[in-house]
């Protein structure tokens, strides 16, 4: 149990790195639920036309 700890606790201080800039990152979401947004706002009245 003890070596899992540890082995765990190395991992954690080498820590991961995004493949892209933090800001990249954050844009490509914005982008992404302003285009989800622009969709379901081009089928707002789809209901009431039937």
């Amino acid at each position: 149990m003890h070596s899992i700890l540890l082995a765990t606790q190395e991992y954690a201080e080498h820590g991961t790195e995004l493949t892209v800039s933090p800001v990249v990152f954050g844009l490509s979401a914005f982008g992404g639920l302003i285009a989800m947004l622009l969709v379901t706002y081009a089928f707002r009245s789809v209901g009431t036309r039937h």
